[in-house]
């Protein structure tokens, strides 16, 4: 028996952990466990897969998009595992390798599969060849600029068409070589071509002066080894105009004691680069080192002129003539540290950005502006408790908007830390459809318990003045209930209550909950908002209602179109409106609103008309403590 007995799982208490954790929505745990799991039986293809549906679950899709990588590549032949690699790969902004999954997957899976990967390949696949057609026909009609080649070189690229890629993104370049990405970019295909010299050139050259967030990215391709003298001639021929790359070539020679080809390199900088005043500075003392005094003095004498002290009291010690005390008014390092913040954070390099923030605040603790620079990007990165204590450190700045606009994310996040949240709005509206004013409010305290949900208790205000039908309870209602965090702007909620009739003195259970969903979108002044709450409510015979609000407009006009529907099919929950409306800010979270709609009901056999004109004006007002 024991000769018979199969090996113990080394990955079976890991992975009993992490199916108990999942069953008690316990995500953080099950994925440790997961991982452990990963890391005791690496080659178990399964657990990869259900350590990134983990991953899905938490909201983490890059992550599991790994595992599934990691997952087929253990096993070629699991479909699934393929398809959910390649939905993710196209949701992640990986589009030509789900293109590349997809099409094998359609070649190779039957059924059901392959016709979903059919439909997956040609959703990718045929607006890239159109594209590729309309940007080449738009070059062959003149269009040579780098908008038009960098496109068609971004969509060949994504289509695997790699020569073509190869071509427009050089051209692109050569159009605008400042943009230093754009070589990365070409490096990239020259590699996937098997063009290795070619491509370490390319990632060479963008490595070596212009735009840190390209260096980054082409050190991370480059071999980790440093470049031979070869390369550094290839990067050389492909950018001639790199200063940057030509002097660390210059230095790299002085090393190597090639004192002559350090020289020619440095000569054609000083020549090329005037303000390049390390290279003046270095080809001057192998001059004067060498008693060609004439030679070096014009070198020397620029460097002296020029605005780096630093180098200039080197000069002056070779020239033995006195040393100038260094500046006080220098600008502080912190300054280009901030410049270039601000422009990771502008290109969406947001971990860049934090990172040189934090550079600046090094470099000069007291400014409050960089304080709450670094509040807004940690808060940007989801990190609320260390963007919570900056904000708190800057809202005590000395200048007013920054103090202002810090107090304002302080006390935003507060309320997301503190332990207890208290909430309220209210919104008076008078409608002429009805001829009737309508209150709706609430006052809800959640209970902040660090989980994804917060349970609250409320009162919840629905009165008219009329008596409308359907569209008032003329009740203050009372309930217990949860919500959760938001998630892409969703939120689920659901509360049991009762409701105590002010009008008839009267008490009646209450039962709702639902889905909401918010977006708005700004570009400028012009703006787009949608909201859509799936809401069941027990008071209208246990039915259940969606509302979809949408508003486009500039400042504060716009216009609506809204849509309300039952699942019960009543008349008075069924129709559409649309019309102009304004909204007037009064104070901060306070606002009259004033809406004419037009509208026509979506069920007919009532004794109302099909069609309703409307003119609503409200205030809106809400408050967090």
């Amino acid at each position: 028996m024991a000769a018979g007995a199969q090996p113990a799982d080394p990955a079976y208490a890991s992975l009993d952990r992490a199916y108990a954790a999942l069953r008690a929505h316990d995500y953080d745990t099950a994925v440790a466990q997961f991982q452990s799991a990963v890391a005791l039986s690496p080659r178990r293809a399964a657990i990869r897969k259900d350590l990134a549906y983990t991953y899905l679950k938490i909201g983490e899709p890059v992550l599991a998009r790994d595992q599934f990588r990691d997952a087929v590549t253990l096993d070629p032949a699991d479909i699934t595992a393929a398809l959910e690699f390649a939905f993710l790969c196209n949701e992640t902004k990986q589009q030509a390798e789900a293109r590349r999954t997809f099409d094998r997957i359609r070649r190779s899976a039957t059924g059901a599969q392959k016709e979903t990967a059919e439909r997956a390949f040609h959703n990718i696949d045929d607006p890239l060849a159109s594209g590729i057609e309309r940007w080449q026909r738009a070059i062959a009609m003149g269009a040579d600029n780098f908008s038009a080649h960098f496109e068609l070189a971004t969509l060949a690229e994504q289509r695997d068409e790699l020569v073509l890629a190869a071509i427009h993104f050089e051209r692109a370049w050569r159009l605008l070589p400042d943009r230093r990405t754009v070589l990365v970019d070409l490096g990239r295909v020259w590699r996937a071509q098997d063009r290795t010299a070619d491509a370490n050139a390319a990632l060479l050259a963008a490595s070596r002066g212009g735009e840190p967030r390209a260096a980054e990215m082409a050190r991370e391709l480059l071999p980790a080894r440093y470049p031979f003298v070869a390369e550094f001639r290839a990067a050389l021929a492909l950018d001639p105009a790199n200063h940057e790359l030509r002097r660390e070539l210059a230095f790299l020679f002085l090393r190597m004691d090639q004192e002559a080809e350090a020289e020619a390199e440095l000569r054609v900088l000083t020549q090329n680069a005037p303000d390049d005043l390390l290279s003046a500075t270095q080809l001057g003392f192998l001059l004067y080192g060498r008693g060609e005094r004439l030679a070096a003095q014009p070198l020397l004498d620029r460097v002296l002129a020029g605005n780096d002290e630093e180098l200039a009291n080197r000069v002056r010690a070779v020239l033995r003539l006195p040393q100038l005390i260094k500046s006080r008014d220098q600008k502080p390092a912190s300054v280009d540290a901030k410049v270039m913040a601000e422009r990771s954070l502008k290109a969406g390099y947001v971990k860049d950005a934090l990172h040189y923030f934090e550079t600046a605040h090094e470099s000069d603790p007291a400014d409050f502006d960089v304080m709450l620079q670094l509040a807004w990007t940690n808060n940007i990165l989801h990190r609320d408790a260390i963007a919570f204590r900056w904000f708190d450190l800057a809202r005590h700045s000395p200048d007013p908007k920054i103090a202002t606009e810090a107090e304002r994310g302080y006390r935003n996040l507060r309320a997301a830390s503190r332990r207890f949240n208290v909430t309220g709005w209210l919104y008076p509206v008078f409608s002429t459809r009805w001829h009737d004013a309508f209150g709706y409010g609430q006052i809800k305290t959640e209970v902040n318990l660090g989980l994804w949900f917060r349970p609250y208790v409320s009162a919840r205000l629905i009165g008219d003045t009329q008596e409308a039908p359907n569209l008032s309870e003329r009740s203050v209602i009372f309930a217990v209930g949860m919500v959760t965090r938001p998630w892409h702007g969703v939120t689920a909620w659901g509360e049991a209550g009762i409701a105590l009739s002010y009008a008839k003195l009267t008490a009646t259970p209450d039962y709702r909950g639902g889905i909401a969903y918010a977006k708005t979108v700004h570009e400028g002044r012009w703006f787009t908002a949608t909201t859509l709450d799936a809401l069941f409510v027990s008071r209208f015979n246990n039915d259940f209602l969606v509302y979809s609000q949408n508003r486009a407009g500039y400042g504060p006009l716009y216009w609506n179109f809204n849509l309300t529907t039952d699942v019960r099919r009543q008349d008075w929950a069924n129709f559409v409106e649309t019309g102009p409306g304004v909204r007037v800010p009064i104070a901060e979270s306070m606002y009259v609103t004033f809406n004419a709609l037009r509208g026509r009901y979506l069920i007919g056999g009532s004794e109302r008309r099909p069609g309703f004109s409307d003119f609503r004006a409200g205030l809106w007002y809400a408050f967090t403590r």
